[in-house]
């Protein structure tokens, strides 16, 4: 046995199973084929992950990004997206039973999955992974709550479905290079780990044993797809389908092809014509293993303070940390620099969408001294004389030396006011981040000012009272009438 397979062989002991026989496992008549010892350590993981306890602050973290993403598709719901989704239903749809937030509507498993997915990217206040590039809420959970309804599950293996999720489409992206994928390939690393994240907790929610998972990732992989052209969408619709509810919707396929009896490869990550060989031929197979049941993504992955794009985060947390030093008016200020690197400087640029657009996020901070979901979503204050009076004093700077910390987004603001005095301020550690994380108070906060405009404040108490207490669901059907509409 080379070092390789020892190491291979050691991770998976670690994680309590027996060492796969690589030369048992070769292609046999009536068999699907040869497996590599990463799809072994993987396959297996994902089919006992229902079963599997987690760590109590590792369910505390996959509870915040339930509830910050059911807030999302609530509050994602009266935006283009949202209403794109719901008429997709409604002319569209099959028939069914599941869940289609905010709304009175039902749907098909698939078709609810894409329509909740779509509206949990409808705005830019869901969750993110840094290391991947990704969006993983609005796949992992809408996939989740889909599949789970259609079979049934308590609220505990619910949870440990999207944990799942979470750990394994980050793990796919992060083998295939992270953002350096992303930024070089141009296709969408949002896509393709919102549909492998989306498909395994899609997958644990059927009850699917190893062989099963595997089949699960090889139609998985066929359906993977997403190109960077959602940087030209204007209207978010097709950003939050590509995001959102493309990954949900075919994650939640795969699995019910694979629950109903479909069979396929046995290691699509291995082998001839590999999906690595075709997105990715410089891909780390052992990243999908790293530290699997040790390191858990969904903890690694942030929560947004601000309801606007990732890269304006850290300038207005920089912003708000400023002025708590030295309050000012927004008529006192003549200038103001917000450095970033020039690859997330590029996404939110002089967009033509309010809460992408940082210049435009900067003047609202000046003017309100604070972000509202309603202020980030106000399209037509992009033309107010006020707004664009600050705007033109705004600069959005590439830095060349931040870029080089990618894919940490430090962010550096210097206002300078009328009378010369310049305040800097650099965000290393952007609030919401795993090295600056918000409270739970502060999660709180955010998703009821999020979901009680749209369910009311006593529905939203209750609906965050039960995700905190999701252990103790014993359908998940059940809180179909918490996130619907009355």
């Amino acid at each position: 046995m080379n070092r390789r397979k020892l190491l291979q062989a050691s991770a998976l002991a670690g994680l309590g199973f027996s060492v796969p026989n690589v030369r048992a496992a070769e292609s046999k008549p009536g068999q699907p084929g040869p497996m590599s010892p990463e799809m072994e350590i993987l396959s297996r993981y994902m089919s006992e992950a229902a079963a599997r306890s987690l760590p109590p602050e590792i369910a505390e973290q996959a509870k915040f990004h339930i509830l910050d993403t059911l807030a999302a598709i609530i509050s994602g719901s009266p935006l283009l997206p949202g209403q794109a989704a719901f008429k997709y239903i409604e002319q569209h749809a099959g028939k069914g039973d599941r869940t289609v937030a905010a709304s009175r509507l039902t749907a098909g498993a698939i078709d609810a999955a894409l329509a909740n997915g779509v509206m949990g990217h409808a705005d830019e206040t869901d969750d993110s992974h840094g290391r991947s590039r990704s969006h993983p809420g609005c796949a992992v959970i809408p996939a989740a709550l889909a599949s789970g309804e259609e079979f049934g599950i308590d609220g505990k293996r619910f949870l440990h479905a999207v944990t799942l999720g979470y750990d394994i489409g980050t793990r796919v992206l992060m083998a295939m290079g992270g953002p350096s994928f992303s930024y070089e390939s141009h296709k969408s690393s949002h896509s393709i780990a919102g549909v492998f994240g989306a498909a395994a907790a899609a997958a644990s929610t059927a009850g699917l044993n190893a062989q099963q998972m595997r089949w699960v990732l090889d139609y998985t992989a066929q359906q993977s797809s997403g190109i960077a052209a959602w940087g030209r969408d204007v209207d978010h619709i097709e950003k939050a389908f590509v995001f959102g509810g493309m990954p949900a919707r075919s994650g939640v396929t795969s699995a019910l092809l694979v629950q109903s009896g479909w069979t396929g490869i046995n290691d699509i990550f291995s082998g001839a014509d590999n999906f690595f060989m075709a997105y990715a031929p410089n891909a780390k197979q052992s990243e999908l293993i790293d530290k699997l049941g040790e390191r858990y993504e969904i903890a690694l992955t942030d929560i947004k303070k601000w309801t606007v794009g990732s890269p304006i985060q850290g300038p207005l947390d920089a912003v708000e940390l400023i002025r708590k030093r030295h309050p000012f008016e927004a008529d006192q200020v003549k200038h103001v620099a917000a450095r970033l690197g020039a690859a997330a400087a590029k996404v939110v640029n002089n967009r033509d969408i309010p809460d992408i657009c940082l210049q435009h996020m900067m003047a609202i901070m000046l003017i309100d001294k604070t972000v509202s979901f309603n202020a980030a979503h106000d399209l037509p204050r992009m033309q107010d004389p006020e707004v664009l009076k600050q705007r033109a004093k705004v600069d959005l700077v590439n830095d060349d030396e931040l870029s080089k910390l990618l894919p940490v987004r430090v962010a550096i603001v210097d206002v300078t006011l009328n009378d010369g005095t310049v305040l800097s301020e650099r965000v290393t550690a952007v609030r919401g981040t795993p090295r600056n994380p918000m409270t739970k108070a502060e999660v709180v906060d955010k998703c009821r000012d999020l979901i009680a405009p749209i369910l009311g404040t006593e529905k939203s108490a209750k609906l965050i009272d039960t995700v905190f207490n999701i252990e103790a669901v014993k359908n998940i059907r059940d809180i179909k009438g918490l996130i619907q509409t009355a």
